[in-house]
């Protein structure tokens, strides 16, 4: 590589680290507000909330706060909820899932089983205004996220809810599953994080972060432990985010239909590059299919 290059690439990587930098202190910002304007109610066992997204430069997407994430990067979204003291790290304990009723529920639902069906294989499918989305869920890898997205599912918690934030600079990611629109919103119940050793790891500028390919589909998160909630995101381009945020599927149809959400745009709400989607994206419903 030339000099001339190699001075190139350092300044890419400097704007792309202020640009992540940037983006988790609005996210931190939006989790302060909403910690200080809501009160969250925290019972049963004390649980590990999920990290928020990346190292250094936190995720929105929940550090995208629950809200897809910037950690280490720039992370999904982050959602805003009491934060006590955990005593487990692990949503998986002696066979079953930890989910600690914490927060408002946006919509009221039951918990999750407590117990998944680890031989079951799930396929989702997202009916939205703009075409529908089909994804592979981990349920070997992420048995307990993916025991919460079925169930939500299947008491139709994402039904006629908007994919309320769209990111297109240095994180490529379109947040959904908060009924509220807001960023804010939860199902009244947190749990940890899981799969997060299945990403590849890469080291930016000193920073830590994992590599979310184009498709994948991850947990939004506040930073804290046992912060993972309702709130998703969908990776439309390569993404380097903080290691935090649980891959729990992967996009096997629609993903042209994001990008095409993306190349509009957003409305820069939250700052340049990031706000709500300038097409807006309706969830119609999530159907869940069993084999």
């Amino acid at each position: 590589m030339s000099r001339r290059n190699a001075r190139v690439a350092t300044k890419k990587e400097r704007q792309r680290k202020l640009a992540r930098e940037a983006h988790e202190r609005r996210l931190m910002r939006q989790a302060d507000r909403a910690r200080r304007t809501r009160q969250w109610s925290v019972a049963g066992l004390v649980f590990v909330l999920v990290a928020a997204i990346g190292v250094g430069i936190p995720a929105a997407l929940g550090a995208f706060s629950s809200t897809p994430a910037a950690k280490a990067a720039k992370a999904p979204i982050t959602t805003p909820s009491a934060t006590p003291t955990p005593t487990n790290t692990a949503a998986m304990v002696n066979g079953k899932c930890v989910y600690t009723a914490s927060g408002t529920a946006s919509r009221k639902v039951s918990l999750p089983p407590a117990t998944p069906d680890l031989t079951a294989k799930y396929t989702a499918t997202i009916t939205t205004n703009r075409g529908t989305v089909v994804m592979d869920l981990y349920n070997k890898q992420a048995p307990c996220t993916v025991g919460s997205f079925v169930s939500l599912a299947s008491q139709k918690y994402f039904n006629n809810t908007p994919c309320h934030r769209l990111t297109t600079t240095a994180i490529y990611v379109l947040q959904c599953g908060d009924p509220t629109g807001t960023g804010s919103g939860g199902p009244g119940y947190g749990f940890n994080s899981e799969n997060l050793t299945s990403l590849q790891q890469v080291s930016v500028s000193g920073n830590k972060l994992a590599v979310y390919p184009a498709g994948i589909v991850a947990m939004a998160n506040t930073g804290q432990p046992g912060s993972n909630g309702s709130q998703f995101f969908l990776v439309y381009q390569k993404t380097e985010l903080g290691d935090n945020y649980t891959p729990f599927g992967q996009i096997v149809s629609g993903l042209n239909i994001i990008q095409a959400v993306a190349k509009a745009g957003s409305d820069g709400s939250n700052g340049a590059g990031d706000g709500h989607p300038k097409e807006k994206v309706q969830i119609e419903s999530v159907t869940i299919s069993k084999a």
